[in-house]
């Protein structure tokens, strides 16, 4: 199947290809590199031995999308492109409702100009909100509580009108919880450009002394050891699960969801404990006051994607960790090789 991917060239879009490549998939990538490196596809190249196309342009310019959809002619779109940060949400919403929004609103103006009839699109357990009970199932309230998680509530809807309006068209919508680890080889991972805003890529860069320690935000939460549990996936279990929605979406048509986790939680404490375990060292940490909007725990129910998609989470925490190390202890930088000084 031809599939264009959006955002393919960051950290799930990565790995996402070389299992669409392993499965014969013949793949184009559009991405702006405003938070990816076409570095990563060069890896991606080399790791699977197969070519495949790229195109450098914005989510929002229609006349590039269109260009690349009437050159490709994709019979499915994985949709990847999109900003991500909950805190930087919260500053600039406009923006994130531009990026997240109409970006979404262009490519399926674009898929319904192509013909192409298929997409799977990126949401987030952000949907959910403050859970009501764990763990979390499709059926759950969604009530997201931040401008990260509404622009993927809107997306969501706007993607399931659009299917409801145009018969004939598949939907998935995959729901991540918390994506962590990397590629086996450690050649491709998590490399965001400024501080990072979730706990895997934080600890390791305290690993690799970019940053001199790890900070807890809060201690008092109802778990296990006080600190927040959520359900941390590896983002090779997370790319062979869009691999499973493309077949899905081949077979059964209008917008079905699914939530993609592990249905087991781990606390920040115990991830701390198993990186350490994975790069040999004690890492530091200082436990500062509860952030605005945090919650104790989230747990997904994945039972649904295990029956319907005929797919199951099988890594870990400790590959989850070895993983993260390999890629971040190899690529202390990411993937740009000037020196960068300890924050």
């Amino acid at each position: 199947m031809r599939v264009l991917l959006t955002g393919g060239a960051g950290y799930i879009g990565t790995h996402t290809i070389l299992e669409l490549l392993a499965e014969g998939h013949e793949i184009c990538v559009l991405d702006n590199y405003s938070n990816s490196s076409p570095e990563a596809l060069k890896r991606v190249r080399s790791l699977s031995n197969q070519d495949f196309k790229a195109v450098e342009a914005d989510i929002r310019d229609r006349a590039a999308l269109l260009t690349a959809f009437e050159n490709f002619r994709p019979e499915a779109v994985i949709h990847f492109a999109g900003l991500k940060a909950v805190g930087e949400a919260e500053k600039y919403p406009l923006t994130y409702y531009d990026t997240n929004i109409s970006g979404t609103l262009v490519l399926l103006d674009v898929m319904t100009q192509t013909n192409c009839s298929r997409i799977i699109f990126s949401s987030s357990a952000t949907v959910y909100g403050e859970p009501d009970y764990l763990p979390i199932d499709e059926t759950h309230p969604l009530k997201a509580s931040n401008v990260y998680g509404r622009t993927k509530l809107m997306a969501e809807q706007i993607i399931s009108d659009w299917s409801h309006s145009n018969p004939g068209t598949s939907c998935v919508l995959l729901r991540y919880f918390n994506p962590v680890g990397s590629h086996e080889s450690g050649r491709i991972g998590e490399d965001p450009k400024d501080t990072p805003n979730n706990l895997m890529p934080y600890i390791s860069q305290v690993a690799v002394g970019r940053r001199s320690h790890l900070e807890i935000f809060g201690s008092d939460y109802e778990t296990r050891d006080g600190t927040g549990e959520r359900d941390y996936i590896h983002v090779v279990d997370l790319a062979r699960a869009h691999v499973a929605a493309l077949g899905y979406a081949a077979m059964h048509g209008g917008t079905d969801v699914f939530n993609i986790g592990t249905g087991r939680g781990s606390t920040v404490i115990e991830m701390l404990a198993a990186f350490s375990k994975a790069c040999g060292t004690e890492l530091p940490f200082k436990v500062v006051p509860r952030r605005a909007g945090d919650i104790a725990a989230c747990l997904a129910d994945p039972s649904k994607a295990n029956r319907l998609l005929g797919w199951k989470a099988k890594h870990d925490m400790n590959d989850m960790t070895k993983s993260c190390w390999k890629w971040q202890s190899q690529n202390p930088t990411g993937y740009t090789k000037k020196n960068q000084e300890k924050e």
